[in-house]
């Protein structure tokens, strides 16, 4: 909205407003559209801690859970709404809302969010400690994620798969649609959940989010950029680079709610925040086509993910043996004597680094 009102309007006004020539540029939006995010979340943070508190929106702590935890029952949860806000309100005000894709990452983050807001609300404020069922969520994620994939197949979406490393598109040809929707289902949705396994210790998902996000929004950057998608190997696509008023958005507001998440937590973002990331950034792989490097970038992720996995089916096919001694990864850590906070400054260095291996592989296509 504002970036309509001030270069649109405001610009052509008068002649001698062109120096409002600078909102054009999509580089300038993204910093102010992460330090708006970030404003955001530091100034209304504490209002919505307390306003979580009076209504007594605390976080249940499950029994098997490693014993430590206990001792943040109560904690104001639900901190997600904050996040969302925030990185909603920077998208519309310096995103060129005339953007289709821009409004499709918005609906991924609401939308997912909103599937978390009742899974959190049964859980918490209706006392129900085991909130949707997993038919009910993947229910409402496959309903969201037929949402994404229409919109993008009315947008001339292409379909020809990316991979890392390669310079040149492993299929040259474009996929057949219904293959490359049930392949985006799979990636917004194992995004979404992924970052919700890892939503398990005080400052741990959003500070992997941020470092993740930032990766992400280069990315973003490159694609739109013809020229500098061209020299990458890259599908460019100028339509997303808009995408990256989004990106820059999530990431402001990822430190802002750090702020307040950092240990000990005073507020935890819940499913409503961690589902909305993680669809969100699931989303916004697939705008910009890198749904493979996702991966990379996205490891630690991947990593609590497959942990979980490979416990579960472990589990099943031994009769009760464990890889872990409790996933997903972080609490497998957590149960070996590691401190909490070790474990989430480890994982993060761990988080830069692929996301400084997923950026090389730009280079080495």
């Amino acid at each position: 909205m504002l970036y309509y009102l001030l270069y649109n309007v405001l610009r052509q006004a008068h002649d001698s407003l062109s120096w409002l020539r600078v909102f054009e540029y999509v580089i300038f939006r993204t910093s102010i559209a992460a330090l708006t995010a970030l404003l955001m979340s530091l100034l209304i943070g504490p209002y919505m801690i307390r306003k979580l508190k009076d209504f007594q929106i605390g976080q249940q702590i499950r029994e098997e859970g490693p014993r430590s935890h206990q001792a943040k029952r109560g904690t104001p949860t639900m901190g997600g709404v904050l996040l969302i806000a925030s990185v909603v309100t920077s998208t519309l005000l310096w995103g060129d809302l005339a953007n289709l894709n821009v409004w499709i990452s918005v609906f991924a983050m609401v939308a997912f969010g909103a599937i978390g807001f009742a899974d959190d609300y049964y859980k918490v404020a209706r006392k129900h400690n085991l909130g949707l069922t997993g038919k009910q969520k993947m229910a409402f994620q496959l309903i969201t994620c037929g949402v994404i994939i229409g919109a993008l197949y009315l947008s001339d979406y292409s379909t020809v798969l990316s991979v890392p490393f390669l310079k040149m598109q492993i299929f040259r040809q474009e996929l057949w649609w219904p293959l490359y929707a049930v392949f985006i289902w799979l990636v917004v949705t194992g995004s979404s959940n992924a970052v919700n396994l890892t939503d398990g210790l005080d400052g741990l998902a959003i500070s992997v989010t941020f470092v993740t996000v930032a990766a992400l929004t280069a990315c973003t950057y490159v694609t739109g950029h013809v020229l500098h998608a061209q020299y990458l190997g890259l599908v460019p696509n100028p339509r997303v680079e808009e995408v990256t008023i989004f990106c820059a958005a999530l990431g402001g507001a990822s430190l802002g709610f750090l702020w307040f998440n950092a240990p000990p937590a005073e507020v935890f973002m819940g499913d409503v925040g961690s589902l909305s990331i993680g669809g969100s950034i699931g989303t916004v792989a697939v705008i910009i086509k890198q749904e493979m490097l996702l991966v990379l970038i996205g490891g630690v992720f991947v990593m609590e993910a497959l942990s979980v996995m490979m416990q579960v089916g472990f589990y099943k096919m031994t009769g009760g043996r464990r890889i872990f001694k409790m996933a997903p990864l972080h609490h497998h850590f957590e149960l070996m004597g590691w401190k909490e906070t070790k474990i989430v400054f480890r994982f993060v260095i761990l988080a830069i680094f692929f996301a400084l291996l997923g950026l090389a592989t730009l280079k080495l296509r």
